[in-house]
């Protein structure tokens, strides 16, 4: 860093945990891909200030990850300042892989991609050596020696199905004071009643209702609830997305997680996706 506050910005973005070598961060920032304070950088020498606002934004057919749903991580790993570098991660429901090239990006050491489905993962993952494909696999009905050791951390980016369904087995999974990040779906936690023709939850009220009683949900479970964000980008149908950062206990907490911060991130939400 240079005495006025600033620094290179290739070398920020592995600081910032953007990208595990400088190398990965050079090849993002030339291929447009890094966004500065809203502006497009492309030298990997530019000095920004460090307190800049940093954004991955892909170029149209061209992504940083293997599907776009490492973008959704990429943005909790960083709001939430998750460490993953030499982590074993659990991924239920991989599918193509996005949170698993993510992870991998961020160093994590081992990561066992779970998915009902087959045939889905992108191939540089599954000839991946740091990667355990388990296809036509339920994590509701994983056995215990599935997995031949205890995870520090777990992703889930699910459908079809609450979360709330198996959060108990998989935690059976995860180490003691393992953390979690978890991609809320609404149209799939919410009651039928609430979920729009198409499959859309659009009311902010349903999602501040939805939320909140995962996170009780969950906070009963053992786990300690930490963070809260939307996703960066919305899902199928135009669907707002959430995720939320927990660390497992073991026993019910005795400091909740604010429910004021619960609306406060959904409002923000309708304001980027709905209102902006």
């Amino acid at each position: 860093m240079n005495d006025r506050g600033r620094e290179r910005l290739d070398v920020l973005l592995v600081e910032k945990g953007f990208f595990v070598t400088r190398e990965k961060a050079r090849r993002a920032i030339m291929a447009g891909e890094v966004i500065v304070d809203g502006i497009r950088e492309t030298k990997p020498g530019t000095f920004v200030k460090s307190a800049s606002e940093i954004e991955l934004r892909p170029l149209r057919g061209k992504r940083v990850f293997v599907s776009r749903g490492g973008e959704k991580l990429a943005k909790a790993l960083l709001e939430f300042e998750i460490d993953v570098k030499d982590k074993v991660i659990m991924d239920v429901g991989a599918s193509t892989g996005g949170f698993t090239d993510c992870l991998l990006q961020h160093g994590a050491k081992r990561v066992y991609a779970i998915d009902v489905g087959y045939g889905q993962l992108a191939w540089e993952l599954r000839n991946n050596p740091s990667v355990v494909v388990m296809e036509r696999t339920n994590v509701r009905y994983l056995e215990p020696g599935s997995i031949p050791e205890l995870c520090d951390f777990a992703t889930v980016d699910v459908s079809f199905i609450s979360v709330g369904k198996f959060i108990r087995h998989l935690l059976t999974f995860l180490k003691d004071d393992g953390g979690l990040v978890i991609l809320i779906k609404p149209q799939f936690e919410a009651g039928r009643e609430e979920v729009r023709r198409g499959g859309v939850v659009r009311d902010p009220d349903v999602h501040v209702e939805t939320i909140r009683s995962l996170v009780e949900f969950m906070e009963g479970e053992g786990l300690d609830v930490k963070g809260l964000t939307y996703s960066p980008i919305t899902g199928p149908a135009g669907n707002i997305e959430f995720l939320v950062y927990a660390i497992k206990r073991g026993a019910p907490t005795l400091d909740p997680y604010p429910r004021e911060i619960i609306s406060q991130v959904v409002e923000a939400a309708h304001s980027e996706f709905v209102n902006g």
